[in-house]
């Protein structure tokens, strides 16, 4: 019998909010906060951390159960009112584990990725890369290590996470007294907001109160201005994902003694040498000198973002029944062709020969299934017959 994974429906579901708050947005009259670069680049990065968990996420849920089973400092029951602490203590470890990746660089560098986009709607919460979700796991391993069963852990995570996708949305005000208690999409929006004055605040993702605790709660005044407060000047899949890593290799590299790149690697990123990420750009980035001609090719790129999500789907239903070949070829496929998406936003000269790769690799695949195929009708004809 074959096993679904239901939570492949959650993949267009997320599509059905975002186009009924694109909707909304083009109803009021305020289409100006989706921006199609943006958009396209936010969409995809969720698309490699949605597949890339696929593989990784077993793996944690077994973690839990070993610290669980082997460390739990106390045996929680299961009852009604442990669920009302569970979530408590789920975000407050949400809080710090936040509050550390925008004070530490090793574990910014991971983080930025969610940062970067200049736009705020719900696009961007899906960015979310596969380094912020394993140093996330990571830090869940203390709910289970004070003692609440793996099974309440996982559940609670999913509530939480969805809780939180709601609140990357600029169509949603101010909403008075709730937000004395919860994260609203206008306290978020603040942390999303590079303004100085909205720096390093509300780092809560269902409470607000834990900001309040910890002083770093700020009520949104004037308008923020989202995104980083250097920007990054690329779409680039590659780049997005990878820059900081290299800012902070460089930044080592400068230094000689083992001590002082440690405090780099665990500083805080405001103590990065800010000037070397234009060195970085001029290096590897591709200089533009016709913006406009970046969107020639967008239906093409529009059709290769729609194929994506369509094989994510298929993939993570099917994902328990695939063998091990399939699941690395669709990986491969999925991830090559987000590459290709970013290339095709920057216009990088490469496209050419990644597209070449990619459908060399295509024909590869169904090349090789298609011989399996005769392989297994062969024998099969060979067992009858004899």
């Amino acid at each position: 019998m074959i096993q679904l994974n239901y939570l492949a429906f959650a993949i267009p579901a997320f599509f059905l909010f975002l186009y009924l708050e694109y909707r909304l947005a083009i109803y009021l009259k305020k289409p100006e906060i989706f921006k199609y670069e943006s958009s396209i680049a936010n969409i995809s990065i969720g698309i490699a951390e949605r597949l890339l968990n696929l593989f990784i996420s077993a793996s944690f849920y077994s973690l839990f159960y070993w610290v669980y089973k082997n460390y739990a400092l106390f045996s929680i029951p299961n009852t009604w009112w442990v669920w009302v602490l569970l979530i408590l203590v789920t975000d407050l470890v949400w809080y710090w584990y936040h509050r550390l990746g925008h004070q530490v660089n090793f574990l910014w560098a991971a983080h930025i990725v969610h940062h970067q986009s200049e736009e705020f709607n719900l696009t961007v919460s899906a960015r979310i890369t596969i380094f912020q979700a394993l140093i996330r796991n990571v830090f869940w391993c203390v709910i289970p290590f004070l003692g609440f069963h793996p099974a309440m852990v996982i559940t609670i995570l999913m509530v939480h996470g969805a809780y939180s996708f709601f609140t990357h949305t600029q169509l949603v005000g101010k909403l008075g007294w709730l937000e004395h208690i919860f994260i609203t999409p206008s306290l978020h929006g603040v942390h999303h907001a590079s303004d100085k004055k909205y720096l390093d605040k509300n780092y809560g993702d269902v409470f607000a109160f834990w900001d309040k605790l910890f002083g770093t709660f700020q009520r949104e005044e004037e308008a923020p201005k989202y995104g980083l407060t250097h920007p990054v000047k690329s779409y680039s899949f590659l780049w997005q994902h990878f820059h900081y890593y290299l800012e902070i290799l460089e930044a080592c590299k400068k230094e000689k003694h083992f001590k002082a790149r440690l405090k780099i690697i665990f500083g805080n990123p405001a103590t990065l040498d800010q000037n070397i990420r234009p060195i970085l750009e001029t290096r590897y980035l591709q200089q533009k000198t016709e913006p406009a001609y970046r969107f020639k090719f967008r239906i093409y790129l529009n059709f290769q973002l729609f194929l994506c999500i369509a094989l994510l789907s298929f993939f993570t239903a099917f994902y328990k029944e695939l063998h091990f070949e399939d699941k690395l070829f669709t990986a491969s496929f999925i991830l090559i062709t987000l590459i290709n998406c970013g290339a095709l936003l920057e216009q990088w000269k490469w496209i050419y020969y990644l597209e070449c790769f990619r459908l060399s690799l295509l024909l590869a695949y169904t090349f090789w299934k298609f011989t399996q195929m005769d392989w297994h009708t062969d024998g099969l004809r060979d067992i009858f017959q004899g």
